[in-house]
């Protein structure tokens, strides 16, 4: 029997769209061309990445008044930046004269320069000063300054639209902002945060943090004594996104500190969920995990992640061995799914059935939502 070919856009999309029409009881996986061939994560990136929110760090990260961070996203280069009066800004990090960066890395800045001729921005990203320019005709200081795109803050959470015409997020977010109330993560502090690169396409990561079958194989000895893969439990999800609660063996001691809001059954489970596209994150009762995703090529993607928490000390000793845990079973997944990336590069696999609700159904809900943007019976704009 010959093997399917997915070796092209056309193929995936049709996959797809068949995808879409079937029962979740018959959930099954996606070929691997859907994870490794570069015309579709083109695709991916001008009809998902640059329509959807996407989250690119925590407000932690720029606490103050002058504070900034540079990231990418597909190719666009951007800063995060907190102006004077604490509004937060996602600017493009690309000069108005000839189009060099304004900054690099991070800090705290009064104003950005760009060092090829000295064009000078507020951290709001407005003009500030443009050497001898005064000697052009018609030159209009207040419409050079760097282009502010959409952005918006949700559970302390930076998030940006490139394209600028997606509906709120807030507003999608009602049933999750209910779920989350009583862990208040609004109040929970960034106690640390990195940023690293895997060898592996996002959605592998990404359908990877979101579901708990993997845990008994792949965290024996980390995470399945804690959160064993036998007691997760699917949330009902929407649109926007998918979630399961993982809960915690009755044996294994409690995760406080608590607020005083959470009931008892939420100090026994983390939920854990993704914000379509590309954001994971698992609230647990005491700690709050999550990874911003960003494909940096077909089959590398960029993460930046943290823990936020009701502690204020990133040195806490209980502070650091959570960030251990976080660090040990991150290096867990970064090894099989590296090997994952490398298996994928094969026209011989087909598609396999997804384990039960419970344990893969988040998968099936985040194929849903590709499908919902890229199935061959949407109409594309491009």
């Amino acid at each position: 029997m010959s093997a399917i070919r997915y070796d092209n856009v056309d193929a995936i999309r049709r996959e797809l769209t068949v995808l879409k029409s079937l029962d979740s009881s018959d959930a099954r996986t996606m070929p691997s061309a859907f994870y490794n061939l570069p015309s579709f994560h083109e695709l991916e990136k001008d009809e998902i990445f640059r329509k959807e929110w996407v989250c690119l760090g925590h407000i932690g990260e720029i606490a103050n008044p002058g504070d900034y961070f540079t990231t990418e996203l597909i190719g666009e280069q951007l800063i995060v930046s907190r102006d004077r009066l604490g509004e937060i800004h996602v600017l493009s990090n690309v000069c108005r004269h000839r189009g060099n960066l304004v900054a690099q890395g991070r800090g705290n800045k009064r104003s950005f320069v760009c060092e090829y001729h000295a064009w000078t921005y507020d951290i709001d990203g407005s003009l500030k000063t443009a050497p001898l320019m005064q000697k052009v005709k018609n030159f209009d200081h207040k419409n050079c300054g760097l282009p502010k795109l959409n952005s918006e803050i949700w559970n302390n959470f930076i998030f940006v639209n490139l394209e600028g015409n997606a509906s709120p997020l807030a507003s999608r977010m009602t049933k999750l902002d209910k779920l989350l109330h009583n862990y208040h993560h609004e109040l929970r502090n960034l106690l640390f945060s990195e940023e690293t690169i895997w060898n592996t396409n996002w959605k592998n990561l990404n359908e990877n943090f979101m579901e708990g079958y993997h845990l008994f194989a792949t965290h024996p000895k980390t995470l399945q004594p804690m959160t064993p893969t036998q007691l997760c439990k699917k949330v009902p999800g929407e649109e926007a996104w998918t979630a399961f609660r993982s809960y915690y063996d009755p044996n294994y001691p409690p995760r406080g500190p608590f607020h005083e809001d959470m009931t008892e059954d939420e100090q026994r489970n983390s939920i854990l969920f993704n914000l379509f596209p590309s954001f994971v994150i698992a609230v647990a009762a005491n700690y709050t995990l999550y990874l911003c995703l960003r494909p940096a090529g077909v089959g590398k993607v960029a993460i930046r992640w943290g823990v936020a928490g009701l502690k204020e000390d990133p040195n806490d000793p209980e502070v650091v061995a959570y960030v251990d845990l976080c660090k040990a079973f991150n290096l867990e997944d970064k090894e099989k799914l590296e090997t994952l990336q490398i298996a994928q590069n094969t026209r011989y696999y087909q598609t396999g059935p997804l384990a039960p609700d419970d344990l893969e159904g988040t998968i099936w809900d985040f194929l849903n939502y590709v499908a919902s943007k890229l199935g061959d019976d949407v109409k594309l704009n491009n």
